[in-house]
């Protein structure tokens, strides 16, 4: 089997080197070092590398796909079979993402602008009121970080 530079895996995949390093830092990839401490790749990268792609397209977290990237045999070029098993694992998680940007869609309009500024009425930022369980007073501020009276 024939390797491929870290240069030569960039051109082949249409993904910059420093992408590939990171690819590599994260797990996603392997690569094994020359004499001369140079990256060298199996051709099965390739195909690893149009799975993480794919996979980031989509929005699967970079741990997410390494996890999955692990259940594969190694130094074989992954097969039809493999993407319909990896992917077959992340189709409910896009379903649940889908369903709740589908909710925010169809939701937003009731937010914008309403002036109400009340979080227990709120339905995107206080669904079922769940944050009135904690207690009454202010318990959330920009995207879900305690704010100083919580």
């Amino acid at each position: 089997m024939s390797e491929l530079s870290v240069g030569q895996l960039a051109e082949r995949s249409g993904v910059a080197v420093s992408a590939l390093h990171f690819y590599e830092a994260k797990g996603l990839i392997h690569s094994r070092r020359t004499a001369g401490n140079q990256r060298r790749y199996g051709r099965d990268t390739l195909r690893r590398v149009a799975v993480v792609r794919v996979a980031q397209r989509v929005g699967i977290p970079l741990a997410d796909i390494r996890k999955a990237l692990e259940t594969l045999p190694e130094h074989r070029t992954p097969t039809r079979a493999d993407w319909l098993r990896l992917s077959t694992r992340w189709k409910g998680e896009l379903d649940a993402r889908i369903a709740r940007l589908q909710q925010l869609r169809d939701t937003l309009g009731d937010c914008i602008g309403c002036g109400c500024l009340s979080l227990e009425r709120c339905r995107l930022a206080n669904p079922q009121d769940a944050l009135g369980a904690a207690g009454p007073g202010a318990r959330q501020w920009s995207g879900g970080r305690r704010g100083l009276a919580g």
